[in-house]
């Protein structure tokens, strides 16, 4: 049965649907198995039939499950898509002010590793499928509508790796809200900018048909160089915040499609409005007015807000929808949820994790001298010279050490992404019941955790490169 929490972001339908995707999960994810009636559901949850009904809008949200009516009827178990995950990631990471170097830092990171893993895991299939993305981006100009960004995606499908392509995705999305702000000075400038991008999307694709991982590598970060130097030279102000390209309604749509419809457009001005946590986005009476939905569209679209924690509804005098700041812990549900279902090998997820962790301790050198990190080296410097902790305390200071330096690293995009996968690796370790690490673990974590931060005080870029490196190859236990 689930608790009533105090918190609004802990509402007891947002714990009834964190129960019933639990058991979605326990279950194998059998796309088409029913989890049972209302009546039923209402009775292994211990809750009214309202709150099982937000519950259920939230599931159906997460396109975990759906609710069938009639005979034969129930919640059925559904096979989700990235698209509510991406969009609540995308509207966290536009509110906390991503800026244009965060996202090209977080693409350098990931793209050249998906590129790699393309070139050894790619088949006939995908070698059509990136050709056929090349032979439309042949043929575009100016005057066409804008085409899809395929190619990275694609090429990120190729890699085989659900935390790749789910990840990548999301920063070809950000990309693109920065790309509609940037402006050529003529379209012969914008011809030879396709053009250039056509060529380096060609070599790329060459080296990874031909398996050669390390060519594929180096040419997809001499692109990602190639798109920040662009980008950077055409988008005003160079560090702003990404703009979402407009929505339009569709009247047409079904009232849950509508509804995400719906607070994807709220969010997406929320965050290009610069609003301030408290402000008033405005009453129901006028949003209704505005956005020309029906009051049951509209007050879904609110709950999925509040979900995220995008915006809430306050009832009374000045009252209206309030702006309130995004949980980053909404977005890593979300998206760990959907990973679960898309069931990314433990090697996937390392390789993500590492190519973080080494780019973060890289960048928290050159901040060695800030206060900030200085206060954290500090603060870890014999830490535990009192003695090898318990095992569960250790582990938690692990995920603190990692988490620390990722913040440090001062890159919101990889921070989250971090996050992400150490949620995943949690769920994972949680549900296989692995055994404990023993004192011996414990004792050679606390160890290179004090080498490590040896290295980044003494501003020895490569030898903390070189420490994180082996330290998360000898904890992979502790991990998967």
């Amino acid at each position: 049965v689930a608790q009533r929490d105090s918190g609004p972001a802990d509402k007891l339908a947002a714990q009834v649907a964190r129960h019933i995707e639990a058991d979605v999960v326990r279950r194998g994810w059998t796309v088409g198995e029913s989890l049972g009636s209302e009546q039923a559901l209402q009775q292994r949850y211990g809750v009214s039939r309202s709150v099982l009904r937000e519950a259920v809008r939230l599931v159906e949200h997460h396109q975990v499950a759906r609710m069938r009516r009639g005979p034969g009827g129930g919640l059925l178990i559904c096979e989700p898509d990235a698209g509510p995950a991406t969009r609540a990631v995308v509207i966290y990471l536009q509110y906390v002010g991503t800026t244009l170097v965060d996202l090209l830092n977080a693409r350098l990171v990931l793209e050249p590793l998906a590129a790699s893993l393309a070139a050894e895991r790619i088949d006939e299939v995908g070698i059509d499928r990136l050709r056929a993305v090349l032979r439309a981006q042949r043929h575009w100009r100016p005057g066409m509508p804008a085409p899809r960004d395929e190619f990275h995606i694609a090429l990120a499908g190729q890699s085989k790796s659900p935390v790749l392509q789910l990840f990548i995705d999301i920063l070809i999305r950000l990309t693109t809200r920065y790309a509609l702000q940037s402006r050529t000075d003529s379209a012969t400038e914008a011809i030879e900018a396709v053009d250039h991008m056509h060529k380096h999307h060609a070599e790329i694709v060459a080296a990874v048909t031909a398996g050669d991982a390390a060519r594929a590598r180096s040419l997809s970060e001499r692109h990602v160089e190639a798109v920040t130097a662009w980008l950077q030279r055409h988008h005003p102000g160079g560090k702003g915040r990404p703009r979402a390209p407009r929505r339009r309604l569709d009247g047409d749509a079904p009232q849950g499609k509508l509804a995400e419809m719906l607070a994807a457009t709220i969010g997406d001005e929320i965050a290009d409005g610069d609003w301030q946590a408290g402000s008033v986005f405005g009453t129901e009476t006028a949003l209704l007015e505005r956005y020309r939905v029906s009051r049951a569209v509209f007050r879904e679209a609110v709950r999925l807000l509040e979900y995220h924690s995008v915006a809430q509804m306050r009832r009374g005098p000045g009252g209206g929808l309030i702006v309130t700041r995004p949980r980053a812990e909404a977005s890593i549900d979300t998206i760990a949820l959907y990973l679960q279902y898309r069931k990314p090998t433990g090697e996937d997820l390392r390789r993500v994790r590492d190519a973080i962790e080494i780019d973060n301790v890289a960048r928290v050198v050159k901040r060695r001298t800030d206060s900030e990190v200085a206060a954290f080296l500090d603060a870890n410097r014999g830490a535990h010279e009192g003695g090898v902790r318990e095992a569960p305390e250790a582990m938690v200071d692990e995920i603190r050490f990692h988490l620390g330096l990722a913040q440090l690293a001062g890159n919101a995009l990889l921070d989250l992404f971090l996050r992400i996968v150490i949620e995943v690796f949690r769920r994972h370790w949680s549900s296989t019941g692995q055994s404990q690490p023993t004192w011996d673990d414990v004792a050679a974590v606390e160890h290179a955790h004090a080498r490590i931060l040896q290295a980044i005080k003494a501003g020895d870029d490569s030898l903390a490169r070189y420490r994180i490196r082996r330290h998360l190859d000898a904890a992979a236990s502790w991990w998967l």
